[in-house]
């Protein structure tokens, strides 16, 4: 049996997403719990690898198991074995060809900065502190210009190949209080290209670059700003034809 799991997580304490040798992942932990619940040894696949320091709200995994029991048994026992950074939050039965990672539709990240003059030691782990004011009007403009089928090899690199191409669905910027939240969806991303987008839209807000040099930095002609801190980021949700809404 095929399994989509829809997996939360703190990634604060992890080395990122994917395995690696001797450093703490949000995959391997995944891998050890799922062991130890059902006595085999399974190869998960994410939608996305997320970086050191990145959360998610909805990465989508999938998984081959034997496990005989209703799914909603498996989710309980998985969550009990996990540490406390990391939760199950929905499990799905899907197709045997079903691919977390191919089959997403679309990939959404919201990056949360707080701005305002005094900084906040409980929510330093999740946002960008930014002291100054932005013009949060003039970030969401130029954020729009991002929308449809562009090279973004001025915001990222590839995870492999050479292709800068990807298109963005929904780009928007809003403030809720002292909050502002940079949105994205998009069919896939470069390596990098949130932060470095965050990055180069707070030189808008700030008023270091306008409207027509951001466009020049999409084109290309101009550079991009530095990637923002990882900690702000959250991949909020992972779209699937196989689910009727995301969870």
């Amino acid at each position: 049996m095929r399994v989509l799991a829809i997996v939360e997580y703190d990634g604060t304490a992890f080395e990122g997403f994917q395995v690696q040798a001797r450093k703490r992942t949000v995959q391997a932990e995944l891998e050890r719990a799922l062991a130890r619940v059902t006595g085999e040894t399974i190869r998960i696949v994410g939608a996305g690898r997320t970086d050191t320091g990145v959360h998610a709200l909805g990465q989508g995994v999938h998984f081959d198991t034997t496990w005989p029991h209703p799914l909603a048994v498996l989710q309980r026992a998985w969550n009990a074995v996990l540490p406390s950074d990391i939760a199950i939050r929905a499990l799905f039965p899907v197709p045997d060809d079903f691919s977390a990672r191919y089959d997403a539709q679309s990939r959404t990240y919201r990056y949360t900065i707080l701005n305002q003059p005094l900084r906040s030691p409980l929510a330093a782990r999740y946002v960008l502190w930014v002291p100054e004011p932005l013009d949060v009007a003039a970030m969401d403009t130029a954020a729009r210009q991002l929308i449809g089928s562009h090279d973004f090899g001025a915001f990222g690199t590839p995870p492999r190949g050479t292709n800068t191409v990807r298109e963005i669905y929904r780009a928007q910027v809003w403030r809720e209080g002292a909050r502002v939240h940079i949105e994205l969806e998009a069919n896939a991303f470069l390596y990098r290209m949130v932060r470095r987008i965050v990055g180069t839209l707070l030189l808008v807000g700030k008023g270091v670059l306008d409207q027509t040099q951001f466009a020049l930095v999409l084109a290309r002609q101009r550079r991009a700003a530095f990637a923002v801190p990882p900690h702000g980021l959250c991949l909020i949700a992972v779209k699937y034809g196989v689910m009727h809404e995301n969870v």
